[in-house]
């Protein structure tokens, strides 16, 4: 991670806010000195300073809800640090994905809409409700789950090709973009892939560009 050097307050501590390497949805806000951000460093575990307990608290030791550092980085002031991790869990004590959910998280919205989505193909695969589509996809195997892959890449293909600068045009074209994220969520899970796989190698991508 290299060497990082905040700007420590008078009670030698810095905010850190930690996010979600893959899709960048903040998790939560937490404290670190310098012993924590050794521990970071050294075990390349999210380790933080309770101000409560007067202690070093190793996220998830308890909990099992640990978070893996990919990076750790300064504001421009040295301030404040920005720690991506890979969270292996809810991140907040509630039990949410979150430590900022609200009323507004409702409805997901950016990754967040595609990890919802594919947490439900998860139950549906795990639970086999009867009526399922999702359902008859999976038991049809990998070769019935990639055909509708294929087919729905056709016609998003060309939902784009035929459209043209209007409302319903692109309706389509985002309806049919989305058919084709769902049936390929559904062919991760058959394979048994996670989609915070991919997630992450979209994110290091675009760290590459």
């Amino acid at each position: 991670m290299g060497s990082i050097e905040p700007v420590f307050d008078d009670q030698g501590l810095v905010p850190g806010i930690v996010q979600d390497a893959a899709t960048g949805r903040v998790l939560m806000l937490a404290y670190v000195n310098q012993e924590a951000l050794e521990a970071m460093q050294r075990t390349g575990q999210a380790h933080f300073w309770s101000r409560s307990r007067k202690e070093l608290w190793h996220k998830g030791a308890t909990s099992g809800n640990t978070m893996a550092v990919r990076r750790i980085r300064t504001d421009c002031d040295g301030d404040a640090l920005l720690i991506d991790v890979d969270p292996a869990g809810p991140a907040c004590h509630t039990g949410a994905a979150t430590c900022f959910s609200g009323p507004e998280d409702a409805e997901p919205c950016g990754f967040a809409a595609l990890e919802s989505l594919a947490a439900v193909i998860a139950e549906r695969a795990e639970g086999r409700p009867e009526g399922s589509y999702t359902v008859r996809l999976l038991d049809g195997g990998v070769d019935a789950v990639a055909r509708k892959v294929i087919e729905e890449a056709g016609e998003t293909a060309l939902a784009a090709k035929d459209h043209a600068a209007s409302e319903a045009d692109d309706l389509r074209l985002a309806e049919e973009a989305a058919d084709l994220l769902y049936h390929l969520l559904v062919l991760l899970a058959e394979r048994g892939v996670a989609p915070r796989e991919m997630l992450g190698v979209l994110a290091g991508r675009a760290r590459a560009k």
